[in-house]
């Protein structure tokens, strides 16, 4: 009677069978396995009954192995292009890591906020100092300096300051309608005498009018000592009162700073005396 080893060459593919030398695994070669001739129908309705069968013929069928080499070839080329797009350079980097510490900081000295706030006490006195640092003041002081006084230097020193002022006033309302950055978020809008361009954040024009207008009164004002020291101290005061009332990120009051520095230095280019001022006003009337 045959042994039930001797049936297993007859089954078609590439099973090991039992026999040979020594009674180890054999495997068909791939010529023999090629010219061998098909499984009868009960086997191959047997081994399409068969799940595990079914699932292992198809991860192993041509057309699968092509999919699974195309997926992976695109999905090599995928990490190239999403690594192009995540890898930002150094600037934006920068600016990112610049954005989060300016937010950071901005609320963490934003103390007078609101009246709860842990300086919540000192809340009227940053606001007295946001009104000293007002341009309707300034505006309307300047005016009144202009009026009252009866030297023709002085007359020639307000006019060029009332010029600056209204210089500062445009340029901050250009460049917060062009950057539209919003105020922080525990700002509350109870600001003195407001317009549609301060609902934006940056810049600070309580800054930029404190810097300018420092340079301005140390220039052309005979001043002591304590009273330049004064200035100086005020300047430092108001851009540090915008932060502490929660109206201004640090990067605004500082951009601020830098802008009305640098607005004094326009002021003195189109310096303008009260001959040159009825000429012009002459001209055009």
């Amino acid at each position: 009677m045959p042994s039930p080893k001797a049936k297993n060459p007859n089954r078609g593919g590439g099973s090991p069978v039992l026999g040979g030398a020594n009674g180890r695994y054999e495997f068909m070669s791939l010529t023999k396995r090629m010219s061998s001739p098909p499984p009868p129908p009960h086997l191959l309705q047997r081994q399409g009954s068969d799940p595990a069968a079914s699932r292992l013929r198809a991860s192993e069928s041509p057309t699968r192995r092509r999919g699974s080499s195309s997926s992976t070839g695109s999905g090599q080329g995928i990490p190239d292009e999403d690594g192009i797009r995540l890898n930002p350079t150094f600037f934006r980097v920068a600016l990112s890591s610049l954005l989060a510490i300016d937010l950071w900081l901005s609320k963490r000295l934003g103390v007078c906020a609101c009246e709860d706030s842990s300086w919540g006490s000192m809340r009227p006195l940053m606001k007295l100092i946001e009104v000293s640092g007002h341009g309707i003041p300034w505006l309307a002081g300047t005016v009144y300096c202009f009026y009252k006084s009866d030297s023709a230097a002085g007359q020639e020193v307000m006019l060029n300051l009332f010029i600056g002022l209204l210089l500062d006033l445009v340029l901050v309302g250009v460049v917060k309608a062009i950057v539209r950055r919003r105020r922080p978020s525990h700002n509350r809008m109870d600001m003195f005498a407001t317009f549609s361009v301060d609902r934006y954040s940056f810049p600070s024009g309580h800054a930029t009018r404190a810097a300018m207008c420092g340079r301005f009164l140390l220039a052309h004002l005979v001043l002591a000592a304590p009273l330049r020291v004064l200035v100086h101290l005020w300047v430092g005061l108001v851009g540090l009162s915008r932060v502490m009332l929660g109206r201004h990120h640090v990067t605004d009051v500082l951009f601020g700073f830098c802008m009305g520095y640098l607005q004094y230095n326009l002021v003195e280019m189109m310096w303008l005396s009260p001959q040159t001022l009825q000429r012009l006003l002459g001209q055009l009337v």
